[in-house]
């Protein structure tokens, strides 16, 4: 399996990060700046589909990604960021993946509703609005969420329990074609997914300091998963990128 995460183009939290005044959204829709993000991405995974040559050692995609599946989170930035690039590729199954949401999920920002969680959007929002993406079958008219917010500890279970499920789905097999699956989700999320994969402690690195991986928006990353081999390709590749979106 080739496993491509992408990080959700700029939302309105990302881009008013730093002002007092601002209240940060439960569910952020994309900027404009995001929006084009996101077409960029479309622009360059549709002409980069084809796999030109499958015999030359493809580490860094120079002769296509040859996309089998695309998964989306729920979360509003993550849907507008994909159906681009799904809308680009209609041959590529596009499903949502709940587990795949950013930590602590849908919860409030501000007075009363400050970290309470949130429903999120219904069915239908997502069914006028995305009618080409799978939904799942348990997602009905009260939203997708409805849950309290969502520790660290459970955020990283999540993804301890989301790579297991990634490798039944997608994990080599015989007699199968490789899979080549794109998750768009969020920073927060990548950062518990890779301490999972690499069983690594969350946010520890040596000699006392934290750790981080810094993803820009609608950045790719790539990940080899062969055997019993996991190899990093290539992190927070924005080449496809000018450098007047490049945002993080």
């Amino acid at each position: 399996m080739e496993l491509y995460f992408i990080r959700h183009g700029q939302s309105q939290n990302n881009a008013y990060w730093n002002d007092p005044n601002y209240t940060e959204s439960p569910d952020p829709a994309l900027t404009n700046i995001g929006i084009e993000q996101a077409r960029c991405l479309a622009d360059f995974l549709g002409k980069a589909q084809l796999i030109a040559d499958d015999s030359i050692w493809n580490v860094q995609n120079r002769h296509g990604f040859g996309l089998t599946h695309i998964y989306t989170s729920l979360m509003e930035r993550a849907v507008h960021t994909a159906a681009p690039t799904a809308r680009r590729l209609p041959q590529v199954p596009f499903a949502a993946w709940l587990e795949i949401h950013e930590s602590g999920g849908i919860y409030g920002r501000d007075g009363e509703m400050k970290l309470l969680g949130l429903p999120g959007q219904s069915r239908s929002y997502f069914e006028q609005n995305f009618p080409e993406l799978t939904l799942p079958v348990n997602l009905n008219g009260v939203g997708w969420w409805n849950r309290p917010l969502e520790t660290e500890d459970e955020a990283h279970l999540r993804a301890e329990s989301l790579w297991v499920e990634l490798l039944s789905r997608h994990g080599d097999k015989d007699g199968q074609a490789e899979q080549r699956v794109a998750l768009v989700s969020h920073g927060g999320f990548f950062v518990h997914l890779m301490c999972a994969i690499f069983d690594i402690p969350w946010r520890k690195a040596s000699q006392g300091m934290k750790a981080w991986f810094v993803l820009n928006n609608c950045s790719i990353s790539r990940l080899d998963i062969r055997g019993n081999e996991i190899s990093v390709a290539y992190l927070n590749r924005t080449d496809h990128l000018p450098d007047h979106l490049i945002t993080g």
